[in-house]
């Protein structure tokens, strides 16, 4: 007859990921510092590709990368003409905020949001209803241009009817300098007031959800490590396993338009 088998041989229970979302959406009700990272993930469900997923700008076109890298950007002519063709088509113009950026919004609202740190510069969290003084964009915004001689910034739209106007390379009006997104390329330094916000924020958490983010993009990801470090509990939610999965509280392996919401709470506040 077989034994019996020992504690040792027996396999650890399953939670499921509807049970792990209702022990996050607990610590959620109980917190007094939510702050949230969000990644490219959460914008997928508003028709704004990742970068490296499977259907990812640069897995399907990996020459579009050059045009994110301020190196290529600043030396080649062709490639700052081939970017501002692609801004032109730039899904975010279409995008509209899901349910996973109205469950942030739903975690505000219940005054729970200390603060929104985010990898994404499509504006959608301030679409959406987000305060803006809420948010820190570590990465910039699509939404405006900024000179790369000069400093100056305006609206991308203002840029963009040039281009729709006849012309191919838009040079800033007050310098005649090199007009880029005023976000932050491949080579290029992040602002620092804008990191040391994101990690003044990280060292403030009593709990973090960082969602829809690889985790892999330093130094954003670290913000994660730094709440953990100051006690904050982890939950993390992506449709991916992510380079931090070990150091999480929760993980969550799912849809963010499904999960999201019951853990922030967006149905309570409808």
């Amino acid at each position: 007859m077989p034994r019996p088998p020992r504690s040792s041989d027996a396999s650890p229970p399953t939670v499921s990921p509807t049970d792990q979302a209702e022990l996050a959406r607990q610590w959620v009700d109980a917190a007094h510092r939510v702050v949230v990272l969000t990644g490219a993930g959460i914008s997928t469900d508003s028709g704004i590709p990742d970068f490296r997923g499977p259907q990812g700008i640069w897995t399907r076109n990996p020459a579009a990368e050059k045009m994110s890298d301020i190196r290529y950007y600043l030396a080649d002519p062709e490639v700052r003409k081939a970017a501002w063709q692609s801004r032109l088509h730039h899904p975010a113009w279409t995008a509209r905020p899901n349910r996973g950026h109205q469950a942030i919004v739903a975690l505000e609202k219940r005054g729970r949001l200390h603060g929104l740190i985010t990898q994404n510069i499509d504006e959608l969290h301030q679409i959406a209803g987000n305060s803006p003084d809420k948010v820190v964009e570590v990465h910039g915004t699509v939404r405006r241009v900024m000179c790369w001689q000069c400093g100056t910034r305006s609206p991308m739209e203002d840029a963009l009817a040039r281009v729709r106007a006849g012309e191919t390379d838009p040079a800033c009006t007050r310098c005649g300098g090199i007009l880029k997104s005023d976000t932050i390329s491949f080579g290029q330094n992040l602002v620092p007031e804008v990191i040391d916000k994101a990690f003044e924020l990280s060292r403030e958490a009593d709990l973090m959800l960082a969602i829809g983010s690889t985790l892999s993009v330093y130094p954003a990801a670290g913000v994660v490590p730094q709440a953990k470090e100051n006690g904050a509990r982890i939950v993390i939610l992506n449709a991916e396993p992510t380079a931090m999965d070990e150091l999480a509280d929760v993980v969550i392996h799912g849809a963010i338009g499904e999960f999201l919401p019951r853990i922030c709470g967006l149905d309570d506040t409808d």
